[in-house]
Order: C-alpha cells, then sequence, then structure tokens
C-alpha cells in the first residue's frame, strides 16, 4: 500500500500532462523552453539542496557505497551489450543505455525509503543518493553523447568533456557534497530560493513526459524497454541483493543502497535525452513502463530483503 502511494500520484500528474495537451493546454512550442527550465534551473536546484542537507559524516558506510556503485556500471555494461545484440540505432542507444540504470532516486527511492525505514534509513539513502547522483549523471551524459544522433568524430573527445564538465545536474550534486562535506550551511535566503524552485523541478518533468507520451510507439519499442527494464528492476538489484547478502552486511545497512538500486527509471533521463540528441520518445516510455512495473519489483525486493 505504501509503494502504490509512492507510484499513483506520479502517474497521474503524467496523466495530467497527456490530457493537457490532447486538450491544448500544453503546446508544442511551451515543451521546448520548459525542458530548458527543468534541465538547467529546477532539477539542479533540487539535487543540490537535497545533497547540502544530507551529513556524510553520519551512518556512512562504505562497503554499502562500492557496491551501491558497482551495480550501475554494471547496469550500464549490461545495458551497452543488449543494446549492440540489438543493434539499436544511435540515438536510441543512448537513451537505451541511460534508462537501464539512471534511477528515480530523488522522488521515489528517497519516499520508497522514507515510508519503508524512517528517519534513519532516510539519513543513509541520501548519502548514497549524492554519490550516486553523481556516477548516474556522469554515465547518462557519456552514453547520450558518444551515441547522440551527429556524425562521426563530433561524438568524442572534447564534446564528452565539455558535457561531463557543464552538466547542470553533475555539478550541482558535487556542490552539494562538497557543502556537505565541509559543513557549509546554506544561507536562509537561498535555501528558500531553492526550495521554490526545487518543488517546480519533478511535476513540471512529469507534465513535459505526459504532454511527450505517444502511445502508437510502444509497440516498435517493447522489446527494447522491457529488457532496459529487467536491466533496472530485476539486474541491478538483484546482483546488488546478491553481493550484499555474501558480505554479511545486515538488512538496515544495506537496504538504503537496495532500494535505490531498484528504482524504477529518473525523469530526467527524459530532459537529458531532449537536449542532448537521445531518443526522448523512447525514454518516455521507459519512464512510465518502469515506473508501472516497479510497484510490482519493489514488494518483491522489499519482501525478499525486509
Amino acid at each position: 500500500m505504501q509503494t502504490f502511494s509512492t507510484i499513483i500520484p506520479i502517474f497521474a500528474i503524467i496523466l495530467m500532462g497527456w490530457i493537457a495537451r490532447k486538450k491544448g493546454y500544453l503546446h508544442a512550442d511551451f515543451i521546448g523552453p520548459a525542458n530548458s527550465l527543468v534541465f538547467y534551473l529546477a532539477i539542479p536546484a533540487m539535487v543540490f539542496s537535497a545533497i547540502a542537507k544530507a551529513s556524510l559524516t553520519a551512518h556512512f558506510k562504505l562497503g554499502t557505497l562500492i557496491v551501491t556503485l558497482s551495480m550501475v556500471v554494471l547496469g550500464c555494461v549490461v545495458a551497452w551489450v543488449l543494446g549492440k545484440v540489438y543493434q539499436l540505432k544511435q540515438d536510441r542507444l543512448g537513451s537505451f543505455v541511460q534508462t537501464s540504470f539512471h534511477g528515480n532516486l530523488g522522488y521515489i527511492g528517497l519516499a520508497v525509503t522514507f515510508y519503508y525505514l524512517g528517519e534513519a534509513g532516510l539519513v543513509k539513502a541520501s548519502i548514497l543518493t549524492g554519490f550516486l547522483m553523481i556516477l548516474q549523471n556522469m554515465l547518462a551524459v557519456l552514453s547520450l553523447t558518444i551515441h547522440a544522433s551527429q556524425n562521426g568524430s563530433a561524438r568524442y573527445g572534447l564534446p564528452i568533456l565539455r558535457n561531463l564538465a557543464g552538466n547542470p545536474v553533475v555539478i550541482s550534486a558535487m556542490a552539494g557534497i562538497f557543502c556537505s562535506l565541509f559543513r557549509i550551511s546554506v544561507p536562509q535566503i537561498l535555501q528558500r530560493s531553492l526550495d521554490i524552485l526545487s518543488g517546480l523541478a519533478l511535476p513540471m518533468a512529469l507534465l513535459i513526459i505526459g504532454a511527450s507520451i505517444s502511445f502508437e510507439k510502444i509497440k516498435t519499442t517493447i522489446k527494447p524497454v522491457l529488457s532496459a527494464s529487467v536491466v533496472k528492476l530485476i539486474v541491478m538489484p538483484g546482483v546488488g541483493y546478491a553481493c550484499f547478502t555474501m558480505l554479511g552486511y545486515a538488512a538496515e545497512e544495506y537496504l538504503p543502497g537496495l532500494i535505490l538500486l531498484a528504482s524504477p527509471t529518473a525523469t530526467v533521463s527524459y530532459v537529458m535525452a531532449e537536449e542532448m540528441g537521445g531518443d526522448s520518445d523512447f525514454a518516455v516510455i521507459m519512464i512510465s513502463m518502469s515506473t508501472l512495473l516497479s510497484s510490482l519489483t519493489y514488494a518483491f525486493w522489499l519482501n525478499v530483503a525486509g
């Protein structure tokens, strides 16, 4: 019941965006600027604010962090191999790879952790989230840049470094960890401004996703979408759970990491695909499908591990 209370509101906003587009309330010429607003302002404000508040010195487990980060790399590698086997075109391959490991940590992962483990679990998950956000977004930028719908050498070398160094989500995550590590408090005026921007991020992203859904394209992507969902919702948390238990970690130590690994595809993956030459249609379908399926897989993993 707790999982459904998290999942259902997300789909309600996505559905609202779809209806708004059908009714003409969200026009096509609004979607592009809205994408930029979310990508460059709202989501970075949300990421920085969430990480800066967490304490890196309390409840930090290096082993749990290493295993959790390793599973993200594993998901990226497995997805890339599958994408090559399916012979996906360049822009779809980039979106296929990044949506296979790029989890929705801030909205679903942390919410499920709080409802299931309480305040102590939330603190542990918040610490992991800071490092995961950096790794996920760096790998997402890398996969999208390499496989962007451009020509040859333009996809390699300096463009990759520029995208990594200039990505607003990566920059905000690194700044948040810096403030948390050195206990730099954010001035109240700035914090309130960040809170206002943060409140815009997820509703706007979900509305944009809903407005961009095309049900006619689901049939042509069902096989890779299901494969990416298996990597994201089963392979990553499954291998992670096996590693945690083999290393002898107690459930209260590894459950925050397992919950984050089992999170569905991040809403920001659509925005990144749209901004960086990926297949945004595939990203929308993957976000919707993985979020729906996660209501079932979360119930399974929490039952097995909890």
